[in-house]
Protein backbone atom coordinates (compact mmCIF):
# COMPACT_ATOMS: atom_id res chain seq x y z
CA UNK A 1 0.00 0.00 0.00
CA UNK A 2 1.91 2.84 -1.41
CA UNK A 3 1.18 6.33 0.92
CA UNK A 4 0.50 9.32 -0.81
CA UNK A 5 3.31 12.01 -1.84
CA UNK A 6 2.25 15.48 -2.32
CA UNK A 7 5.04 17.54 -4.18
CA UNK A 8 4.48 20.72 -3.80
CA UNK A 9 6.58 22.02 -6.47
CA UNK A 10 3.96 20.82 -8.99
CA UNK A 11 1.44 23.58 -7.53
CA UNK A 12 3.08 25.42 -9.55
CA UNK A 13 2.44 24.88 -13.54
CA UNK A 14 0.57 22.38 -15.79
CA UNK A 15 0.36 19.75 -13.34
CA UNK A 16 -1.19 21.80 -10.05
CA UNK A 17 -4.95 20.59 -10.75
CA UNK A 18 -3.39 16.82 -10.77
CA UNK A 19 -1.06 17.73 -7.58
CA UNK A 20 -4.33 18.75 -6.00
CA UNK A 21 -6.25 16.29 -6.94
CA UNK A 22 -4.02 14.19 -4.99
CA UNK A 23 -3.94 16.26 -2.19
CA UNK A 24 -8.31 16.32 -1.77
CA UNK A 25 -7.59 12.03 -1.86
CA UNK A 26 -5.13 11.66 0.35
CA UNK A 27 -7.19 13.80 3.02
CA UNK A 28 -10.77 12.13 2.10
CA UNK A 29 -9.54 8.61 1.86
CA UNK A 30 -6.22 8.26 3.86
CA UNK A 31 -6.31 11.21 6.35
CA UNK A 32 -2.72 10.90 6.01
CA UNK A 33 0.27 11.39 3.19
CA UNK A 34 3.83 12.92 2.75
CA UNK A 35 4.96 16.03 1.45
CA UNK A 36 8.07 16.90 -0.36
CA UNK A 37 9.52 20.07 -1.86
CA UNK A 38 8.14 22.04 0.96
CA UNK A 39 9.98 24.68 0.98
CA UNK A 40 11.70 24.05 4.58
CA UNK A 41 15.53 24.51 4.91
CA UNK A 42 16.63 20.67 4.93
CA UNK A 43 20.05 21.90 6.75
CA UNK A 44 17.60 23.70 9.38
CA UNK A 45 15.96 19.81 9.40
CA UNK A 46 18.63 18.08 9.91
CA UNK A 47 19.75 20.68 12.75
CA UNK A 48 17.01 20.18 14.94
CA UNK A 49 17.04 16.27 14.45
CA UNK A 50 20.61 16.25 15.31
CA UNK A 51 20.05 18.72 18.47
CA UNK A 52 17.29 17.19 20.31
CA UNK A 53 19.35 13.60 19.66
CA UNK A 54 21.86 14.88 21.60
CA UNK A 55 19.73 16.72 24.41
CA UNK A 56 18.09 12.92 24.63
CA UNK A 57 21.62 11.58 25.16
CA UNK A 58 22.65 14.05 27.32
CA UNK A 59 19.68 14.88 29.39
CA UNK A 60 16.91 12.26 28.97
CA UNK A 61 17.72 8.61 28.44
CA UNK A 62 19.66 8.34 31.80
CA UNK A 63 16.17 9.15 33.64
CA UNK A 64 14.26 7.11 30.98
CA UNK A 65 16.20 4.07 31.89
CA UNK A 66 16.13 4.51 35.41
CA UNK A 67 11.72 5.44 35.64
CA UNK A 68 9.59 3.28 36.56
CA UNK A 69 8.41 1.70 33.29
CA UNK A 70 11.88 -0.03 32.41
CA UNK A 71 11.46 -2.03 35.77
CA UNK A 72 8.02 -2.82 35.16
CA UNK A 73 9.16 -4.09 31.62
CA UNK A 74 11.39 -6.05 33.49
CA UNK A 75 9.17 -8.07 35.07
CA UNK A 76 7.66 -9.04 32.27
CA UNK A 77 4.12 -7.68 32.97
CA UNK A 78 2.13 -6.73 29.88
CA UNK A 79 2.52 -3.27 30.15
CA UNK A 80 -1.07 -1.61 28.25
CA UNK A 81 -1.62 1.86 29.94
CA UNK A 82 1.35 3.54 29.71
CA UNK A 83 3.43 4.90 26.57
CA UNK A 84 7.09 3.81 25.90
CA UNK A 85 8.34 7.17 25.33
CA UNK A 86 10.59 10.09 26.51
CA UNK A 87 8.76 13.29 25.63
CA UNK A 88 8.60 17.40 26.14
CA UNK A 89 6.15 19.80 24.74
CA UNK A 90 6.83 23.31 23.62
CA UNK A 91 4.52 26.07 22.88
CA UNK A 92 5.07 28.33 19.98
CA UNK A 93 1.80 30.57 19.45
CA UNK A 94 0.31 32.50 20.75
CA UNK A 95 3.08 32.52 22.95
CA UNK A 96 6.80 30.48 22.97
CA UNK A 97 8.02 28.54 26.75
CA UNK A 98 11.05 27.06 24.83
CA UNK A 99 13.72 28.77 27.05
CA UNK A 100 11.72 28.36 29.99
CA UNK A 101 12.30 24.60 29.72
CA UNK A 102 15.02 23.35 31.67
CA UNK A 103 18.03 21.69 30.13
CA UNK A 104 17.57 23.13 26.33
CA UNK A 105 20.63 24.27 24.52
CA UNK A 106 20.03 28.15 23.48
CA UNK A 107 21.07 26.25 19.93
CA UNK A 108 18.28 23.70 20.41
CA UNK A 109 15.87 26.68 21.30
CA UNK A 110 17.18 28.83 18.16
CA UNK A 111 17.03 26.31 15.58
CA UNK A 112 13.41 24.90 16.99
CA UNK A 113 12.19 28.47 16.70
CA UNK A 114 13.99 28.98 13.31
CA UNK A 115 12.39 25.56 11.90
CA UNK A 116 8.73 26.78 13.60
CA UNK A 117 8.57 30.25 11.65
CA UNK A 118 8.93 28.01 8.03
CA UNK A 119 6.98 25.44 9.43
CA UNK A 120 3.63 28.09 10.80
CA UNK A 121 4.10 29.05 6.72
CA UNK A 122 3.96 25.73 5.62
CA UNK A 123 0.96 24.74 7.42
CA UNK A 124 -0.80 27.97 6.60
CA UNK A 125 -0.50 27.57 3.09
CA UNK A 126 -1.29 23.17 3.28
CA UNK A 127 -4.75 24.65 5.21
CA UNK A 128 -5.20 27.12 2.19
CA UNK A 129 -5.05 24.17 -0.19
CA UNK A 130 -7.43 22.05 1.95
CA UNK A 131 -9.81 24.87 1.65
CA UNK A 132 -9.50 25.20 -2.13
CA UNK A 133 -10.34 21.70 -2.47
CA UNK A 134 -13.46 21.80 0.00
CA UNK A 135 -14.74 25.30 -1.54
CA UNK A 136 -13.96 27.14 1.01
CA UNK A 137 -12.33 30.91 1.05
CA UNK A 138 -8.48 29.93 1.54
CA UNK A 139 -8.17 31.67 4.91
CA UNK A 140 -11.45 29.96 6.79
CA UNK A 141 -9.68 26.93 8.48
CA UNK A 142 -7.21 29.85 9.66
CA UNK A 143 -10.10 32.45 10.36
CA UNK A 144 -11.54 29.19 11.99
CA UNK A 145 -8.74 28.45 13.92
CA UNK A 146 -7.79 31.99 15.27
CA UNK A 147 -9.16 33.49 19.01
CA UNK A 148 -7.91 36.88 19.68
CA UNK A 149 -4.36 35.46 19.20
CA UNK A 150 -4.10 33.28 16.32
CA UNK A 151 -4.23 29.43 16.04
CA UNK A 152 -2.38 27.74 18.47
CA UNK A 153 1.02 26.14 17.62
CA UNK A 154 2.78 23.65 20.04
CA UNK A 155 5.10 20.52 19.07
CA UNK A 156 5.15 17.20 20.84
CA UNK A 157 9.60 15.98 20.76
CA UNK A 158 9.37 12.60 21.57
CA UNK A 159 12.02 9.68 21.60
CA UNK A 160 10.83 6.08 21.48
CA UNK A 161 14.07 4.56 23.34
CA UNK A 162 15.25 0.56 22.07
CA UNK A 163 12.80 -1.55 24.06
CA UNK A 164 13.87 -4.92 25.49
CA UNK A 165 10.66 -6.41 25.12
CA UNK A 166 8.51 -4.55 22.35
CA UNK A 167 5.89 -7.47 22.68
CA UNK A 168 4.91 -5.75 25.81
CA UNK A 169 4.27 -2.45 25.43
CA UNK A 170 3.28 0.11 23.28
CA UNK A 171 5.07 2.89 21.88
CA UNK A 172 2.03 5.22 21.87
CA UNK A 173 -1.31 3.84 22.24
CA UNK A 174 -3.84 3.90 19.46
CA UNK A 175 -4.99 7.31 19.33
CA UNK A 176 -6.86 9.87 17.08
CA UNK A 177 -5.20 13.45 17.09
CA UNK A 178 -7.55 16.40 18.64
CA UNK A 179 -6.47 19.31 16.98
CA UNK A 180 -5.89 20.37 13.65
CA UNK A 181 -3.03 19.93 11.03
CA UNK A 182 0.24 17.73 12.17
CA UNK A 183 3.25 18.14 10.92
CA UNK A 184 5.92 15.17 11.62
CA UNK A 185 9.43 15.46 11.44
CA UNK A 186 10.26 12.07 12.03
CA UNK A 187 13.51 9.39 12.31
CA UNK A 188 15.13 8.76 8.66
CA UNK A 189 16.01 5.35 10.04
CA UNK A 190 14.31 3.33 12.70
CA UNK A 191 10.37 2.58 12.65
CA UNK A 192 7.35 2.42 14.21
CA UNK A 193 4.91 4.52 13.37
CA UNK A 194 1.29 2.99 11.95
CA UNK A 195 -2.04 4.08 11.10
CA UNK A 196 -5.34 2.12 10.89
CA UNK A 197 -6.51 1.92 6.94
CA UNK A 198 -9.39 0.00 5.38
CA UNK A 199 -9.36 -2.50 8.00
CA UNK A 200 -5.43 -2.61 8.70
CA UNK A 201 -2.24 -1.23 10.67
CA UNK A 202 -0.17 0.63 7.55
CA UNK A 203 3.14 0.57 8.27
CA UNK A 204 4.92 4.69 7.88
CA UNK A 205 8.73 4.34 6.55
CA UNK A 206 10.83 6.12 8.15
CA UNK A 207 11.24 9.80 6.38
CA UNK A 208 13.97 10.07 3.51
CA UNK A 209 14.62 12.52 1.44
CA UNK A 210 13.55 15.24 3.88
CA UNK A 211 10.03 14.24 3.60
CA UNK A 212 7.54 15.85 6.03
CA UNK A 213 4.60 13.36 6.87
CA UNK A 214 1.61 15.16 7.54
CA UNK A 215 -1.47 13.78 9.43
CA UNK A 216 -5.26 15.37 9.84
CA UNK A 217 -6.71 16.16 13.54
CA UNK A 218 -10.27 15.71 14.83
CA UNK A 219 -10.95 19.76 14.02
CA UNK A 220 -10.55 19.37 10.82
CA UNK A 221 -12.68 16.21 10.42
CA UNK A 222 -15.47 18.30 11.93
CA UNK A 223 -14.45 21.28 10.17
CA UNK A 224 -15.00 19.61 7.04
CA UNK A 225 -18.16 17.73 8.28
CA UNK A 226 -16.67 14.39 7.54
CA UNK A 227 -15.16 14.84 4.06
CA UNK A 228 -11.78 14.89 5.27
CA UNK A 229 -10.80 12.30 7.89
CA UNK A 230 -8.57 12.06 11.33
CA UNK A 231 -7.47 8.32 11.22
CA UNK A 232 -6.29 6.13 14.43
CA UNK A 233 -2.73 5.57 14.47
CA UNK A 234 0.28 4.16 17.19
CA UNK A 235 3.66 3.92 17.40
CA UNK A 236 5.34 0.66 17.98
CA UNK A 237 8.36 0.09 20.93
CA UNK A 238 11.23 -0.81 18.67
CA UNK A 239 14.08 -3.75 19.85
CA UNK A 240 17.03 -1.95 17.37
CA UNK A 241 17.46 1.40 17.73
CA UNK A 242 15.81 4.85 18.91
CA UNK A 243 13.16 6.50 17.32
CA UNK A 244 12.91 10.62 16.61
CA UNK A 245 9.52 11.82 16.37
CA UNK A 246 9.42 15.89 16.28
CA UNK A 247 5.01 16.55 15.74
CA UNK A 248 4.16 20.08 15.29
CA UNK A 249 0.42 20.87 15.89
CA UNK A 250 -1.11 23.47 14.21
CA UNK A 251 -4.53 24.18 16.07
CA UNK A 252 -7.41 25.74 17.34
CA UNK A 253 -7.12 28.41 20.07
CA UNK A 254 -8.19 27.11 23.31
CA UNK A 255 -11.69 29.17 22.46
CA UNK A 256 -12.46 28.89 19.01
CA UNK A 257 -15.38 27.47 18.53
CA UNK A 258 -15.08 24.37 16.05
CA UNK A 259 -18.26 23.82 13.69
CA UNK A 260 -18.76 21.91 10.09
CA UNK A 261 -18.52 24.91 7.61
CA UNK A 262 -22.03 25.79 6.81
CA UNK A 263 -21.03 25.56 2.87
CA UNK A 264 -20.49 21.96 3.87
CA UNK A 265 -23.86 21.00 5.02
CA UNK A 266 -26.65 19.31 3.44
CA UNK A 267 -30.05 21.28 3.54
CA UNK A 268 -31.62 20.17 6.54
CA UNK A 269 -35.16 20.77 8.52
CA UNK A 270 -36.35 21.56 5.41
CA UNK A 271 -40.18 19.83 4.54
CA UNK A 272 -40.04 17.70 1.75
CA UNK A 273 -43.22 19.48 -0.74
CA UNK A 274 -40.47 22.35 -0.54
CA UNK A 275 -38.14 20.84 -1.93
CA UNK A 276 -40.22 19.13 -4.89
CA UNK A 277 -41.34 22.23 -5.48
CA UNK A 278 -37.69 23.29 -6.35
CA UNK A 279 -36.72 20.75 -7.64
CA UNK A 280 -39.78 20.90 -10.09
CA UNK A 281 -38.11 24.12 -11.27
CA UNK A 282 -34.27 22.55 -11.42
CA UNK A 283 -34.40 19.35 -12.07
CA UNK A 284 -32.25 19.33 -15.42
CA UNK A 285 -29.69 21.95 -13.69
CA UNK A 286 -27.16 20.84 -11.36
CA UNK A 287 -27.37 19.02 -7.85
CA UNK A 288 -24.99 21.88 -5.98
CA UNK A 289 -26.98 24.52 -6.69
CA UNK A 290 -30.35 23.41 -6.05
CA UNK A 291 -28.75 22.66 -2.42
CA UNK A 292 -27.85 25.97 -1.91
CA UNK A 293 -31.79 26.83 -2.68
CA UNK A 294 -32.93 23.91 -0.57
CA UNK A 295 -30.41 25.44 2.18
CA UNK A 296 -31.77 29.17 1.99
CA UNK A 297 -35.49 27.73 1.92
CA UNK A 298 -34.86 26.03 5.35
CA UNK A 299 -33.97 29.29 6.59
CA UNK A 300 -36.97 30.75 6.36
CA UNK A 301 -35.69 33.27 3.53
Amino acid sequence: MEIPVIDFSKLEGEERSATMSLLHQACEKWGFFMIENHGIDTYLMDNVKQLVNQHFEANMKKRFYESELPMSLEKKGNISITDWESTFFVWHRPTSNIYEIQGLSKELCKAVDDYIDQLIELAENLSELMCENLGLEKSYIKEAFSGSKGPSVGTKVAIYPQCPRPDLVRGLREHTDAGGIILLLQDEQVPGLEFFKDGHWVNIPPSKNNRLFVNIGDQIEILSNGMYKSIRHRVMAEKDGNRLSIATFYNPAGEAIISPAPKLLYPCHLRFQDYLNLYSKTKFAGKGPRFESAKTLANGH
